[in-house]
C-alpha cells in the first residue's frame, strides 16, 4: 500500500514543482512583440502591451496595460486604455513548442472614448477597416493576414466615456461586454450591460458582423434592448434646454444594416416633465413607439407614437432632422375625445397652471396640433376643444359679482363647462388663444382672444352673451329696458389668479351703446361695472 501512495506523491510533487517552475523556464514576454504585431495590424491602430505574464493555474497571460492609438484625425491620446490585459492560451502547445494560441481576451478596467467630428464621423470608423490594416503592417505582422479571431472577447468593469459635440461629453460605468466567437470578417453574438449616465442601466442582447471594412461604424447589428430608470435630463438622451425630464424604462428591440436603423418597443416614463416652466407630472406615460433612423444624415421619422395616459390615447408622428447643436421637429399630434380626468394631472408638466386651489373634473379633450422648430424653440400650433367638464373649485360667476343676485340663484362653487373651444399657439414667446368660445350654461357664451405670458401673466379682450334670467337681470340693472346685448370685458392677472375687469371703452364702442336708452349711459356703465365687482369712478 505504501508503494502506489509514494509514487502518487512524487507524481504531485513533481507536477507541484513544474507548476512553479515552468513560468521561469518560459519567458512568455518574447511574445509581446508579435502581439502587438498582430493586433496592431488586425486593429490597423498602433497597440503597445506592458510586461507578460504567465499564470498555469488559470492557463493564461497577462500584460500590465494595453493601449490602442487614436484616429491620427482625432488626437494623440489613447482610443483605448486598459489597466490588464489577460490572453488566454493553449498550455500545451506553449510548454512543449512555444506555440502561442489565443483562447480568449479580456480587457480588465478599460477606458474607451469615443468621439464624433463635426462631420459625422466617430473615431472608431477606420478601426480593422482594410485602409488601415495595410497602413499598419508590419514585417512582423504581414497585411495578408488581417483577420483577428478570438473564441471569447470579454471587458470587464469598463468605461465608456461619449463625446459628440457640441454636447458634454457622457460617461457610462460598469461597462460589461462578452463577445463569443470574436471576427472582422463573421458575424458574432454578443451581450453588453452598462450604468447611465445619471443613474439607471442598460441591457443589450444581439449579434453584430461582419465588421464593414471600410468603416466600422456602419457594422450592421441587431439587439433587444431594456433600459432601467433612464434620467432623460442627466443621461443626455434629451437637450436639457428643451425642458424635457423624467424617469424612463423601455424594452424593444434595434436592428441596423449599418445605413439605417429601426428601433420599436414600448417606453413608461414617470415624473415627465415637457416644458421648461413645467413640473412633474403626477402619473405616468406609456409610449408605443416605432422609429426609422438615417445614420448619416443622422435624421429620420417617427412612424409610430402611440402615448397612453391612462385611457386618454393619442398619436405622435412625424420627422426629425439634427442640425448642429440643435434637433428640429416636424410632427403631428392627434388626440380625440381624451377623458379630462386622465388628462388632468399631465397639466403641471406642459406648464400650464390652473386658478388656485381648481381643478378640471370630467369631460372629454380633441385636439389635432402641429409641431414644428427646434426641440429648445418648439412652436405647437392647432384647435383644442374641452366638451361636458367642470372647473371644480372656481367660482366664474363670483367674478362676476352681480350675476348671482339677478338671477336669483345660489352662486355654485364650481363651473361647469358645456363647451370650449380654440385655435391655440403655444411658443417661446407665451401661449395665444384666437376664437376661443365658451359655454358656460349657468351664464352663456363667452366669446375672445388673448394671450398667457411665458411668466403666466393674463391679457384677455373678451365679450359675455349672457342668457336667461341672467340677460334679463343684467339689462334691468344697467337700465337698458328688455333688450340684450353682449358684455366687453378684460381677463387679467395671472393663470393661478385671474382678474375679471370691464372693458369700459369697449362697452361705449360695441353694439351694447346702441341698446341703452338716450340719457342713461351712465347709469348703464356704472350697472355694468358692478357685475364685476366693481364701481365706475367719475
Amino acid at each position: 500500500m505504501k508503494s502506489p501512495l509514494k509514487i502518487i506523491g512524487i507524481i504531485a510533487a513533481v507536477l507541484i514543482v513544474a507548476v512553479i517552475a515552468i513560468p521561469f523556464l518560459i519567458d512568455v514576454n518574447t511574445f509581446r512583440p508579435r502581439i502587438e504585431a498582430e493586433l496592431s495590424t488586425a486593429l490597423g491602430r498602433p497597440v503597445t502591451v506592458g510586461s507578460l505574464h504567465l499564470s498555469l493555474l488559470s492557463g493564461s497571460v497577462s500584460a500590465d496595460d494595453l493601449a490602442i492609438a487614436d484616429d491620427p484625425g482625432f488626437g494623440k491620446e489613447p482610443f483605448i486604455r486598459a489597466k490588464t490585459l489577460k490572453v488566454g492560451v493553449e498550455m500545451m502547445p506553449l510548454i512543449f513548442s512555444k506555440a502561442l494560441h489565443v483562447t480568449n481576451l479580456t480587457l480588465d478596467h478599460p477606458e474607451v472614448f469615443l468621439v464624433r467630428s463635426a462631420s459625422g464621423k466617430w473615431n472608431f470608423s477606420s478601426l480593422g477597416t482594410k485602409d488601415a490594416k495595410e497602413k499598419a503592417a508590419t514585417p512582423a505582422a504581414p497585411s495578408s493576414n488581417p483577420d483577428l479571431s478570438v473564441g471569447k472577447l470579454s471587458i470587464a468593469n469598463g468605461r465608456i466615456t461619449i463625446t459628440d459635440p457640441p454636447a458634454k461629453p457622457h460617461v457610462y460605468d460598469k461597462v460589461e461586454v462578452k463577445v463569443e466567437g470574436f471576427s472582422f470578417t463573421s458575424a458574432f453574438p454578443f451581450s453588453l450591460s452598462a450604468d447611465l449616465p445619471g443613474g439607471g442601466s442598460v441591457t443589450l442582447d444581439g449579434k453584430a458582423g461582419p465588421i464593414d471594412q471600410t468603416d466600422a461604424a456602419s457594422t450592421a447589428f441587431e439587439a433587444k434592448i431594456k433600459v432601467k430608470n433612464l434620467d432623460l435630463a442627466a443621461s443626455g438622451f434629451v437637450e436639457s434646454s428643451s425642458g424635457v425630464a423624467g424617469l424612463a424604462d423601455f424594452e424593444g428591440t434595434v436592428n441596423s444594416d449599418g445605413k439605417r436603423l429601426h428601433s420599436n418597443g414600448t417606453a413608461n416614463a414617470d415624473k415627465l416633465k415637457l416644458s421648461p416652466k413645467g413640473s412633474a407630472a403626477g402619473r405616468a406615460v406609456q409610449v408605443t413607439y416605432a422609429i426609422d433612423h438615417n445614420l448619416e444624415s443622422m435624421g429620420g421619422a417617427l412612424t409610430q407614437g402611440d402615448i397612453h395616459i391612462g385611457k386618454a390615447l393619442s398619436r405622435l408622428t412625424g420627422t426629425y432632422q439634427r442640425q448642429g447643436a440643435a434637433t428640429t421637429l416636424n410632427m403631428k399630434l392627434n388626440g380625440q375625445g381624451m377623458p379630462v380626468d386622465e388628462l388632468e394631472a399631465m397639466l403641471p408638466a406642459l406648464g400650464v397652471i390652473l386658478p388656485s386651489g381648481s381643478s378640471l373634473k370630467g369631460g372629454t379633450l380633441s385636439t389635432a396640433l402641429a409641431i414644428s422648430g427646434p426641440a429648445d424653440k418648439l412652436v405647437i400650433v392647432g384647435p383644442v376643444k374641452l366638451s361636458d367638464t367642470k372647473l371644480a373649485g372656481f367660482n366664474l360667476g363670483s367674478k362676476m359679482s352681480a350675476v348671482s343676485a339677478l338671477t336669483g340663484t345660489k352662486s355654485e362653487p364650481d363651473t361647469s363647462i358645456q363647451n370650449l373651444s380654440t385655435d391655440a399657439r403655444v411658443a417661446p414667446e407665451g401661449i395665444t388663444t384666437s376664437n376661443l368660445n365658451l359655454t358656460v350654461p349657468a351664464l352663456g357664451v363667452i366669446t375672445g382672444n388673448g394671450t398667457v405670458s411665458p411668466a403666466g401673466v393674463l391679457s384677455y379682450k373678451m365679450n359675455a352673451t349672457l342668457s336667461g334670467g341672467v340677460a334679463s337681470g343684467v339689462t334691468q340693472l344697467a337700465g337698458m329696458g328688455s333688450k340684450s346685448a353682449g358684455i366687453p370685458f378684460m381677463i387679467q392677472g395671472t393663470t393661478s389668479d385671474p382678474k375679471f375687469v370691464p372693458d369700459v371703452k369697449g362697452m361705449l364702442g360695441s353694439p351694447l351703446k346702441s341698446a341703452i336708452p338716450t340719457g342713461k349711459t351712465g347709469d348703464a356703465v356704472k350697472g355694468l361695472s358692478g357685475l364685476f365687482g366693481k364701481k365706475k369712478t367719475k
